[in-house]
């Protein structure tokens, strides 16, 4: 028996679902944040923005499985940039439990990048049909 579909559907859900709290957050509470850490970082202020599409709106097309690996390759790029810029200071570092500061980031950052290359599968939006599912 192949459960590949269904490992592709919980993979988005891993993905997609968790990340869209912090994508929500983001949009309704936490802009303001980004936005010091974006300007401290050198960059304009309105990248910022970029992180809502990055945590908000793709993690919403990776949960419907619409355009998946378009959607994943944003978040993946998305985390990349999180981690470049707001823990860069962190990247080699353990908490004191032993756990990797940066761990939740890249659990984000490769999810997506299997989603990249897996695609969303056939219990999705796009059914695994297209190119870009």
């Amino acid at each position: 028996m192949d459960n590949q579909d269904l490992a592709k559907l919980l993979l988005r859900i891993t993905c997609g679902g968790i990340l869209l709290f912090h994508g929500f957050h983001k949009v309704f509470v936490e802009i303001d944040h980004v936005k010091v850490i974006v300007a401290n970082a050198g960059m304009p202020e309105f990248l910022a923005y970029g992180n809502i599409v990055g945590e908000f709106v793709a993690p919403i097309f990776v949960l419907l499985g619409f355009k998946t690996r378009i959607a994943a390759l944003i978040i993946a790029f998305n985390m990349l940039l999180s981690i470049l810029i707001a823990h860069p200071d962190i990247v080699f570092s353990v908490n004191d439990y032993g756990g990797w500061m940066i761990e939740t980031n890249m659990l984000y950052l490769m999810t997506a990048v299997v989603l990249v290359f897996s695609g969303a599968g056939r219990y999705s939006v796009s059914r695994g049909e297209g190119k870009w599912d």
